[in-house]
């Protein structure tokens, strides 16, 4: 085989050979300039899946005694190909029905799929199954390899493929005949393979890392080392990230690409993690290393299609069934939900809500596959049209509304964006689908397109759906204009009793609805709000009580009656309340008030002597203004919480500005 075709790389990713310490700056800058994919071989037991692997790359992805003593594949295994201009992380596969569970861990990160059949065997029950996974999955690249053709007719099974292929994601994926002992045959397929490559986009970096663990294992000297592939973003050296669903943070030591050491690594690279904080049974197969700390879920909210290449003995998948999802590199148990119906036949769509045993850390857009109770017959397929659901009504008309109109296009960013507001109605920005395959700024860009067109608004930290904003807005006006006409002699509406109208628990929303109010026809005063027309008014009724008050307060400008004495009855309290509220009275605490005239004679007086003599004691100012102790300290104390004054000692002195 030409080298410029196909480098051979006999390492393998055995943890055996991890070597935290290992140097290879060069070559981590030549893996950095090259686009990193994921390919994973597809196929029937015995047709030839790791052989061609093993002829294209060097490496025997057979690595456990039992598979040598068997001669099948029953775990993944690992190797490396090397294409102009590209690097692959090879997964292989087990083909036997067996161990399905096992080809669905390796295939749930993929960007490329090379299906095999073999020449001699045509295309057989596992062929198909994996075919169907493949689609679940929507993995839309890959290449057709007809191996052992040098024992069979292969362009009859190649025409077979083709017709077999019609009608999934791989419809038009090449096919090309090989034999390994053929090498221009396998120089076809690494050209093929390198064209292929081509036209798959670059893995995306959406700044949310994730690593799916297939294998955990302990290392002498380093400890525990996770392997997995890479999606959503990259990971640094010595960089904290979580353990998912058990959302424990967890330190990376060291990195490793295909046994090569790493400073960084990026999507759509075989990637192995020193893990030194955790044991390997603490990270089963299936856990998820995540940049992120988010709460996973036992419900989500999914949209099913079951492929009408099932055959006739397909049974109906019905509504409460026990079922079984293969996501990324686990499994779970889960019971289906159906919305809408009593059970999902051969060639159907249908929403339905999983309830697992465990928690399951799973984004919005992620796809998966979905197999019986026993774990022998692939079902369905699907993709994550809500990720937490738990909290959420499954058959609530918002909870409806939105899932119908994701189902209908689930990667409409747009769409995804809009349902989301729709539901929810006000969110803080920064976690409007935190947990999707979309980037911020991606989010952010909808979010403006969604807000010039009037459906949505931004206010603050929040962005709100437009009509349920200005809902809330109007209910707020109402609640402050009917305390007006209920109450017109008081200042407004205090804000606990508006935020308690408005039933908003979060206080940062609240303050920003008061924000907004205040931006239009409202004001804020002390610690209740009111329309900017709103004129206190005494009731009739009170006119009588408050002449009586003010009359008090003036015979005794500076040595005023107490609260007890003023206000003795509802009616006398309620007209206090309205002079303070109106400007007429000051209330220095909570046993007397002055009159503002008395109150702001009384400042004036204090501060021309501080200024005479710089500083006073309590007993110097009384005199000056010829008042009672009484009177005096509390008044000196409000002055304090002012900031006109400031006690130093037993004297007070003028706060310097």
């Amino acid at each position: 085989m030409s080298s410029r075709a196909v480098t051979q790389h006999r390492a393998t990713e055995r943890g055996r050979t991890f070597n935290p310490l290992s140097s290879a700056a060069a070559s981590q800058e030549l893996r950095h300039r090259t686009q990193h994919l994921i390919l994973a071989t597809a196929g029937h037991v015995d047709h030839g899946k790791t052989a061609l692997v093993r002829a294209l790359t060097g490496t025997d992805t057979d690595r456990l005694p039992e598979e040598k003593a068997r001669g099948i594949t029953i775990d993944l295994g690992f190797a490396q190909l090397a294409l102009p201009g590209f690097s692959l992380g090879v997964i292989d596969v087990p083909g036997h029905e067996d161990f399905v569970r096992n080809m669905i861990a390796g295939i749930g990160s993929v960007n490329l799929a090379l299906l095999v059949v073999a020449a001699d065997d045509g295309w057989m029950a596992q062929t198909e199954e994996h075919l169907q996974i493949l689609d679940y999955l929507a993995v839309k690249h890959g290449v057709v390899a007809i191996t052992k053709a040098d024992l069979a007719d292969a362009a009859q099974v190649a025409k077979e493929a083709r017709t077999r292929l019609q009608g999934t994601s791989l419809a038009d994926a090449p096919i090309v005949t090989t034999s390994v002992r053929d090498e221009s045959s396998l120089q076809v397929l690494a050209e093929t393979l390198a064209t292929v490559c081509a036209s798959v986009p670059p893995p995306r970096d959406i700044g949310r890392p994730r690593l799916f663990v297939d294998r955990a294992f302990s290392v002498r000297g380093a400890g525990t080392i996770v392997t997995g592939t890479l999606n959503g973003g990259r990971l640094r050296r010595e960089e904290m990230v979580w353990l998912q669903p058990q959302n424990k943070e967890v330190r990376i030591r060291a990195l490793q690409n295909h046994n090569q050491q790493a400073e960084m690594v990026l999507p759509g690279m075989r990637s192995a993690l020193n893990l030194p904080d955790f044991q390997p049974n603490d990270i089963p197969r299936g856990s998820v290393i995540a940049g992120m700390s988010l709460p996973s879920s036992r419900t989500l909210d999914v949209l099913l299609r079951r492929s009408d290449r099932l055959g006739a003995e397909a049974r109906p998948l019905k509504n409460l069934s026990s079922v079984q999802l293969h996501y990324g590199s686990a499994r779970f148990s889960a019971r289906a939900t159906l919305l809408d119906r009593r059970e999902l036949l051969p060639g159907e769509n249908g929403i339905a809500r999983l309830h697992f045993e465990e928690p399951i850390f799973a984004f919005l857009g992620d796809r998966f596959v979905l197999r019986d109770s026993s774990a022998r017959r692939t079902i369905a397929g699907g993709i994550v049209l809500e990720g937490d659901a738990e909290r959420i009504k499954f058959h609530s008309p918002g909870q409806r509304d939105l899932l119908t109109a994701r189902a209908a296009a689930p990667n409409e960013l747009e769409i995804l964006v809009r349902t989301q507001l729709r539901r929810d109605r006000i969110i803080r920005s920064e976690t409007l689908l935190l947990k999707s395959n979309f980037s911020r700024q991606e989010i952010t860009n909808a979010v403006g397109v969604l807000v010039r067109t009037g459906e949505l608004l931004q206010r603050g930290e929040f962005t709100a759906d437009k009509a349920s904003w200005e809902t809330m807005m109007r209910a707020a006006a109402k609640a402050i204009d009917d305390r007006h006409a209920a109450r017109p002699n008081e200042l407004g509406l205090e804000l606990p009793e508006l935020r308690r109208i408005l039933a908003l628990a979060n206080p940062h929303l609240f303050e920003t609805l008061l924000i907004d109010l205040c931006e239009r026809d409202f004001e804020h005063r002390g610690n209740a709000i009111r329309r900017r027309t709103h004129r206190l008014s005494l009731p009739k009724q009170l006119e009588g009580i408050a002449g009586e008050i003010r009359a008090a307060l003036a015979a005794r400008p500076f040595d005023p009656p107490s609260l007890k004495e003023l206000a003795k009855t509802a009616p006398a309290r309620e007209a206090l309340r309205f002079l303070c509220a109106n400007g007429e009275a000051v209330r220095i605490n909570d046993e007397f008030v002055l009159s503002t005239t008395a109150f702001d004679e009384m400042k004036r007086r204090i501060v021309a002597t501080l200024r005479t003599r710089d500083a006073g004691t309590a007993s110097e100012l009384r005199q000056a203004l010829g008042t009672t102790r009484r009177v005096l300290v509390p008044l000196l104390e409000y002055l304090d919480r002012l900031g006109l004054t400031t006690r130093v000692g037993d004297r007070r002195t003028l706060r310097k500005l």
